[in-house]
């Protein structure tokens, strides 16, 4: 089968397009022909051997797919022909071939294409663990989110207001980055420039309740600072490089908290709650609650090119590799 792959920690300018054997299928796998694979920001840092989690090289890139069901065991709740999206995590999505574990594989709604679906889990799913379970969003609450022309930022703007945001405010760098948050659903938009003051005019001072942070950086300060009281910075990733330090007065003094947000760790050690979050995303997925992406579409020779855009940050949105 071909595959995007990596044999040396060198960024992503060292996938390589390669020919290897299909993946063994161990007991409990599910074996899919992969139409689409997504690209994520740790697809980025495990070509660097900067990501917590380290495959042993060479690796096949990604770590979520949509495809054809083509073997499933007999008591599994796909069928061989089932349209699935799923998790390989640790590497293994750019490939022609996937076998992941059943829990990892869910039902794609019919009205979301296999290049959308490529695009869902990781984000869609990263996002809905933000605001649901670490920054407990309430009815009608305001939700900042930096970044918002990316793949986590565009998906904030697709999922707050279905999960119960009353106003959902982007921040972003271009004024071209701003069209596709606004694409995307944002309520209002201000630009990185000065963003703070454009916030509390919004606002008429208040602040948000919730600020989704991935980029981290110079900014993180003012993020604090844009909060309203009893409000949340969630803390997601460091993609604009820098990890930055926080005073702890400043949590004490407006009755705020700083709190992290690392799904893939809270699904490792929360068996089922996989299965908990695609209960609640699938149904507003089907019924149109919930837009489906329209993600930048690559090749899979072009697959290095697919995941330099999140390292030079030229992506905007979703970025999804095609295989077939």
């Amino acid at each position: 089968m071909r595959a995007a792959q990596v044999s040396k920690l060198e960024g992503p300018e060292a996938i390589r397009l390669v020919d290897i054997p299909e993946p063994a299928v161990f007991p409990g796998g599910v074996v899919i022909d992969v139409h689409a694979a997504g690209v994520a920001f740790p697809d980025v840092l495990m070509t660097r051997g900067l990501y917590q989690m380290k495959p042993e090289l060479p690796f096949v890139v990604g770590g979520e797919v949509a495809g054809i069901v083509r073997e499933a065991p007999e008591d599994a709740h796909v069928r061989p022909g089932d349209r699935v999206v799923a998790l390989t995590m640790l590497g293994n999505a750019m490939a022609e071939t996937a076998v992941t574990p059943t829990q990892m594989v869910f039902r794609l709604p019919g009205n979301v294409s296999l290049e959308a679906g490529a695009g869902i889990l990781f984000n869609d799913l990263t996002v809905h663990f933000c605001l649901r379970t670490r920054g407990r969003l309430a009815e009608g609450e305001t939700v900042l989110v930096h970044g918002a022309a990316g793949g986590i930022g565009t998906s904030t703007l697709r999922l707050a207001a279905a999960l119960g945001a009353g106003r959902v405010i982007a921040v972003v760098s271009t004024e071209e980055k701003a069209e596709v948050a606004r694409a995307n659903g944002a309520t209002d938009v201000v630009l990185t420039d000065g963003w703070l003051a454009a916030v509390k005019e919004l606002t008429g001072g208040r602040g948000v309740d919730i600020v989704l942070d991935p980029v981290g950086g110079d900014r993180f300060t003012d993020s604090i600072r844009s909060l309203a009281s009893a409000g949340r910075l969630l803390v997601v990733g460091f993609t604009a490089g820098e990890i930055p330090t926080v005073k702890v007065n400043r949590l004490l003094l407006k009755n705020v908290e700083v709190t992290g947000a690392a799904w893939g760790e809270w699904v490792m050690s929360h068996p089922g709650y996989l299965q908990e979050q695609w209960a609640e995303i699938e149904p507003l997925l089907a019924s149109g609650r919930i837009a489906p992406p329209q993600p930048l579409l690559y090749p899979l020779d072009k697959a290095a090119d697919a995941v330099a855009s999140l390292d030079n940050r030229t992506a905007t949105g979703k970025v999804v590799v095609t295989l077939r």
